[in-house]
C-alpha cells in the first residue's frame, strides 16, 4: 500500500474522529482470509470483496477502513469490525 506519508496526519475515523494508522500484514491477512471465506461484512451488512490491498486502524483498535488502488475508502458504511475475526 503506497499511502502518502502526510496523509495519515490529516485523516481520521469520519464518525468517531480518532486517530486511524496503517494495518499490520498480520492483521491484513487476517482480514483477507476472512474475506476469502465471504464472512467479513461492513457496517452496511455488504460482504466484503475483493480482498484488500491495505487498511487504516483506528486507535480504538476497533475498526479497520479498507484500501483499494491506494485509496482509502472512509465512508461510516464502510468500517470493518475487527470483532468478526473471533
Amino acid at each position: 500500500m503506497n499511502l502518502a506519508p502526510f496523509l495519515l496526519e490529516i485523516v481520521s475515523c469520519p464518525e468517531t474522529h480518532h486517530a486511524l494508522t496503517i494495518a499490520d500484514g498480520s492483521l491484513l491477512e487476517r482480514l483477507n482470509v476472512a474475506i476469502d471465506k465471504g464472512k467479513l461484512k461492513d457496517r452496511a451488512g455488504d460482504v466484503v470483496t475483493p480482498r484488500l490491498q491495505g487498511a487504516l486502524l483506528r486507535a480504538d483498535k476497533q475498526v479497520v477502513y479498507p484500501v483499494w488502488d491506494d485509496t482509502p475508502r472512509l465512508l461510516v458504511d464502510s468500517a470493518i469490525f475487527i470483532d468478526q475475526l473471533r
